[in-house]
Formats: structure tokens, sequence, C-alpha cells
């Protein structure tokens, strides 16, 4: 059987809210006239490549916000969006501040609170989080954020970090994200893995073909309130 982690470490883009979704009822809301999956797939697409900038040194460290804003500039190019102001845009940008709870995020995370610790470990910047879990009442017990540890997600860095910031072994973290890629960054630095099936991430006219049980993943399930299930909370 497997020992119990002591800190659950979220992954929150994707796997704690839905950011696709938000994103598109947001276009839709302002009126743009683009495909809003279109636009919302897009953006996302460019959150890779820009990070890699910093990660590789051809950026200097540059927070999650700006970085979202240089790809925002490049999206709104092409889709040939023009004539929204400078106020418009920098709201639509702070849309990622704004993010929906997935259904079963926050009965889900306040089941897990009762027996874990719960933080985040996402390459959100720490303003961006703290608005986000204000705006949709996720109840972490604390913020953690690349900007923390100025390593974005997947240098190890940012998983052993929270190891040392609460003094324990990295097999006493379980990083729980709907990401097989950060699972298997997180697992080659000791920390445990939970891996939440997020069916509908990337829209609902996207089917995900990666919601397969893994070896080294030690917890697989539907959603928060399955993982709370299986962890006996």
């Amino acid at each position: 059987m497997n020992t119990l982690p002591t800190v659950l470490a979220f992954d929150v883009f994707g796997t704690v809210v839905d950011w696709h979704g938000s994103i598109a009822s947001e276009v839709t809301r302002l009126g743009l006239q683009v495909n809003p999956d279109a636009f919302a797939t897009a953006w996302r697409q460019g959150y890779r490549p820009a990070m890699a900038k910093v990660r590789s040194g051809a950026l200097p460290w540059t927070k999650i916000d700006d970085l979202h804003r240089l790809i925002l500039n490049d999206v709104l190019d092409d889709f040939n969006i023009q004539g929204l102001s400078e106020n418009q845009i920098h709201h639509l940008n702070l849309v990622w501040h704004r993010l929906n709870p997935w259904p079963d995020t926050v009965t889900g995370l306040n089941r897990l609170k009762k027996q874990f610790t719960l933080v985040t470990l996402s390459n959100g910047n720490l303003g961006l989080l703290a608005n986000m879990a204000k705006n949709a009442a996720l109840p972490w017990d604390l913020i953690l954020s690349a900007e923390v540890f100025r390593h974005y997600k997947p240098d190890p860095e940012t998983y052993l970090g929270v190891a040392q910031i609460f003094d324990i072994e990295p097999s006493a973290v379980m990083l729980v994200a709907a990401h097989k890629d950060d699972l298997a960054s997180a697992y080659e630095c000791g920390l445990k893995t939970a891996f939440i099936e997020r069916p509908l991430e990337f829209g609902a006219k996207v089917t995900r073909t990666d919601l397969h049980v893994e070896t080294y993943i030690n917890y697989h399930a539907k959603d928060f309130i399955d993982l709370a299930d299986q962890l006996g909370t």
C-alpha cells in the first residue's frame, strides 16, 4: 500500500480550473468576431514556447502575466482583431486571473484539505494565483508558484522546492495534475503522483487520448472527489 503524502501540490491550469471554457466564454462575452475555441487554443499554444525562452535564458525571468500579454498581442494580430482599447486588452489578459473552477473542484479540495496540506505548484505568478483563488473560492493552505523558485516547471527546482519549503522528503509531496508530462517530471524528482482526468480541458471538440493508467502514477482519478474517495478523506 502507498504511504500517504502530507502535502498535495496542485497543477492549476486545466487541473483545477477550466482555462479553455473560461477564455472561450470571455471571447464570446466581448463579442469578438472569431471562433472562441480557436482563440482559446491559440492563446494557450503560445504558453510552452514562451516559457521555453525563459528556461533557456533567451528571455530574462518573466512572469506569466507578462508572457500571456506577449502571446495575446500575437494572437490578436493573427486573428486580425482590431479596435480594442489598451484597457480592454489589459482586462482580457487578466482573464487568466478569473478562470472558472471545474464543477468538482471546490468540494473536492475542501474534502482533501481536512487531511492534507494543499498548495499550488503552478507556472502562474503569485498575484494571478491569489486573484484566482479569491474569485473561485479555492481553499489553498499556501500559494506556491514558479515565481517563488524562479524556475518554470518542469525544472526540478519547482518540484523539490515544495519539499524544501516544508522540510520534508520529496516522497511526502504528491503532485496532482491533469498532465502526464508534469507528473513524469515530478516522479523523476521523487514525488508521489496523482493524475486527474479532465476530458474537456481542450474543449468539447477535442478528444483526449491520454487518459489511460500509467505505472508511474500512484493515483488515477476521474476528478477531485474521486481522489478524495481514494485517499480516504
